[in-house]
């Protein structure tokens, strides 16, 4: 996977419609699958409660770098989890869509639960995940096993186009938003979310 800009999204997003439009005219292809999932880590959060913190500043910022990111693609679908974060994450762009995200509580077998939910939606899906989550949702959603996200990075974004009629799913890793710091990528041992 290639680390690139996210006005690459432009492209994935013509891919997404051209796939779209291809489903729409094969009617009997796998009708209930999204054409493109776009899948993030929350934005940064307050130090303070350490269960169930909020988005800092930064955090704020980075949700509306979001939806920048997204200007292009109007997700049908918005997926998150049951903590402050992920759907303050995702607010500025659930408001521009007028989507209500589908929370999935992080008790019982999580990634499995987003990922059934985001294979039975259409069109453009959004997931907004955690460190530990994130790179197993990608990998449930059929891209390759990847560690977790460090506790210091928030800018990762992958776009996942599904597996279908027996092709591979396709991922790309960008970064959105303002960039980590230098060294956020390495955190051996990390298993804070």
């Amino acid at each position: 996977m290639a680390l690139v800009p996210a006005r690459c999204l432009k492209m994935f997003a013509g891919l997404a419609a051209l796939f779209t439009a291809t489903v729409t005219l094969a009617p009997n292809a796998a009708e209930a699958q999204p054409s493109l999932v776009i899948v993030v880590r929350h934005g940064e959060k307050q130090p303070t409660p350490a269960n169930d913190p909020s988005l800092s500043e930064a955090g704020v910022a980075r949700a509306h770098a979001l939806d920048s990111a997204l200007a292009h693609l109007s997700p049908s679908t918005i997926v998150v989890s049951a903590t402050k974060r992920t759907p303050e994450t995702a607010a500025v762009v659930a408001k521009r869509v007028g989507v209500t995200p589908t929370v999935i509580p992080l008790q019982g077998p999580h990634v499995k639960n987003v990922a059934d939910a985001v294979m039975k939606a259409s069109g453009v899906v959004l997931v907004v995940g955690h460190s530990n989550t994130v790179p197993a949702i990608v990998n449930a959603l059929g891209g390759p096993k990847l560690p977790d996200i460090c506790d210091a990075s928030y800018a990762t974004m992958f776009t996942v186009v599904p597996a279908r009629d027996g092709k591979p799913a396709q991922v790309l890793r960008s970064s959105y938003g303002k960039a980590d710091a230098v060294g956020a990528d390495q955190c051996p041992g990390m298993t804070a979310r």
